[in-house]
Parts: structure tokens; C-alpha cells; sequence
């Protein structure tokens, strides 16, 4: 089996990319969007096929930058028992089945005969991961989602790790409906002694930023969003779009999967672009956070694994991914493979 990467301006010119280098008989493992040189968009597209297929050289790939393609090689022999344990541990998980394939058809081309290898390997290229950065930070960070799903101590856990790396953090929230909501978050920030900014609407939180333009980040706290209330999305974009910010869909693990996509694609239609998982320790089934990146097309950054505040956040990497979906056990320990980064 072969592994080719297309890259085009469109899905669709991707597609017939895919139909006329490789025919019908190709299997899309992938698809995602990227940045061009010139801060364009475009869609790249990986595809799998069984026969021979023809090489493009650099020639052809610098005469037409724009519909570029390459080529990586792997075999698929001895792959069905790393197949069956990557299929037990993604329904145990309650994986969505088009996620599922997805994640085979992946695994299948790097040729691993451990399962966690493959799934590493598999988390990579079918997902992007954006860590918080230890540093400043250009675009206020604006923590957004469900009623109760953890953002307020997310916000005082980011707040309390940018103080222990030197930081200046600035704290706002938006939340002013919530009975005890800006108190709760003003318990945290006065031990941290972090002056809570509130900011009712989009006017005075454009203002606040204005005023706090200095700080290395600003992390804002907002509301609970119902998804499925137009009113309420429309509520938490006026706050997204005052300017520039780095949007995040804060999500509990331990929710239905296929709720997890439908609540990630809304979001996401409003410019959340990157997704923080809370209560993974009380979660046995992660298929949420494989769902809601997925469908809603995130970048996977931090999760929360304990309600304490001092432990803060952990970083979402493809080994840790591939740890929590498929724990280890002493006999077998995961190692970095060079394939997966």
C-alpha cells in the first residue's frame, strides 16, 4: 500500500487530483485544511492505494505550486492484529465509526506491529495539536462552551501557569448572568492577586482589552453557550468577534460522542478553531474528544485531568493522546517513534 498527499486551492480540485493520479480505488485517510505561503487556505487531502502509482518530480511540483503533491511508501503486511487491537480499544472508547476507519486506514500505511505505534502515528497525521505556549501571547485567549463544562477553573488553571512561568496575566469574564459565576472565578484570581476584569458586553470587553493591551495574555472567561440556542451562539460571537482572538471549545470528556461533534461543528461555524477536554479523569470513554476535533475540525491543545487548581493542565500531544485511549501496561511501554514525531 501507498500514502499520497494532495494539496489544492478546493476540495474538489483536491478530489479530481486524488480520482486522476490514483482512480477510484483510493482510499481518503485524511483531510484538512492549511495555510499557504501567502496566508491562504487550502485543502490537503491523504489518500491510500494498493497499486502502483506514478511518481510526480519536484519539476512538476514547482511549475505549479499551487497543486502540489508528494509520496510516502509503506507496507501493510502483518497489520491485522494491530487492526483488531486499534479497533477494540477505538469502540471501547465509543469512537464514531467514520472516525474509526478513518484512524485504520491511517494506521494501516505506517506499518507498525505495536497498536500504540500505529495510533500515535495514526493522532498525528489526522489531527492537529496546538499546546498553550509558556510565553506571551499576541491574541487574547477566550474560553468558550456549555454550561459547566470546567471553563472558569480552566481559566484560573492557565492563569495560575502563566504566573508560575513569570508572566503578566490579565483575567476577564463575561459571565454576569450566572448566579455566583464572576465570584467563583474572583476566588481564584485574589489568591493569584490577579485583578478580575468584567465585561458585560462586546463594548466594554473591546475596552477592557484596550486597556490591558500590555499584558502577556489575557484569558477571558465567558458564559455558559447552549449550542442549540441560536441566541446564545450569537451572544458569545459578538464577544469572539471584537477583534482578534484565539477562541477555545472547552468540553467535558465524559459526553456522548456524537453530542460532542454536533456541539464542535456549531462552535466551530463561529470561529472556535481549537478544543480543551475537561474531566478526563472521570471519563472511561474519550471518544468525545476524538469526535469533537474531528467533525469540528480543532486543534487539540491542553486537557484537565483533576479538579485542582496547582496541578493545572496537561499538554495534548499525540503520545499522551494515544496513552489515555490506550493506557499502558509495564510489558509493554509506548515509545517515540520517528514516524510520528
Amino acid at each position: 500500500m501507498r500514502l499520497k498527499s494532495f494539496t489544492a486551492k478546493t476540495m474538489k480540485e483536491a478530489l479530481q487530483m486524488v480520482r486522476e493520479a490514483l482512480g477510484d480505488e483510493a482510499i481518503i485517510v485524511a483531510t484538512r485544511e492549511i495555510e499557504n505561503a501567502v496566508g491562504g487556505r487550502m485543502t490537503h487531502i491523504t489518500a491510500a492505494v494498493e497499486r502502483e502509482m506514478q511518481i510526480y518530480d519536484d519539476a512538476e511540483a514547482k511549475a505549479n505550486p499551487d497543486n502540489w503533491l508528494y509520496e510516502n511508501e509503506e507496507s501493510d503486511d502483518g497489520g491485522s492484529i494491530a487492526s483488531e487491537a486499534i479497533t477494540d480499544a477505538m469502540l471501547r472508547h465509543a469512537v464514531p465509526d467514520d472516525v474509526i476507519n478513518h484512524i485504520l486506514s491511517c494506521a494501516i500505511v505506517f506499518d507498525e506491529e505495536e497498536p500504540r505505534l500505529a495510533v500515535m502515528a495514526s493522532m498525528q497525521n489526522l489531527f492537529d495539536f496546538e499546546p498553550f505556549e509558556n510565553q506571551a501571547l499576541s491574541d487574547p485567549i477566550i474560553l468558550a462552551g456549555p454550561s459547566g463544562a470546567g471553563k472558569t477553573l480552566a481559566c484560573a488553571k492557565l492563569a495560575a501557569r502563566g504566573l508560575i512561568n513569570g508572566l503578566d496575566i490579565a483575567v476577564i469574564t463575561t459571565d454576569v448572568e450566572r448566579a455566583g459565576g464572576r465570584e467563583q472565578l474572583e476566588a481564584f484570581t485574589r489568591l493569584m492577586q490577579i485583578d478580575l476584569v468584567t465585561a458585560a458586553t462586546p463594548t466594554e470587553l473591546k475596552t477592557a482589552l484596550m486597556a490591558l493591551g500590555n499584558k502577556d495574555q489575557i484569558i477571558i472567561d465567558t458564559a455558559g453557550t447552549n449550542p442549540f440556542d441560536q441566541s446564545s451562539v450569537d451572544r458569545l460571537s459578538g464577544f469572539i468577534n471584537v477583534k482578534k482572538t484565539d477562541p477555545v471549545l472547552v468540553m467535558p470528556a465524559n459526553i456522548n460522542a456524537d453530542e460532542a461533534a454536533e456541539t464542535a461543528e456549531i462552535f466551530s461555524q463561529i470561529g472556535v478553531k481549537k478544543l480543551l477536554p475537561t474531566r478526563v479523569d472521570a471519563s472511561r470513554r474519550l471518544g468525545s474528544i476524538l469526535a469533537a476535533a474531528y467533525y469540528g475540525r480543532m486543534a487539540l491543545t491542553d486537557f484537565s485531568a483533576t479538579p485542582k487548581v496547582a496541578d493545572g493542565l496537561s499538554r495534548l500531544t499525540p503520545k499522551r493522546l494515544t496513552q489515555l485511549l490506550m493506557p499502558q501496561t509495564k510489558a509493554a511501554k509506548i515509545r517515540v517513534s520517528k514516524k510520528a514525531g
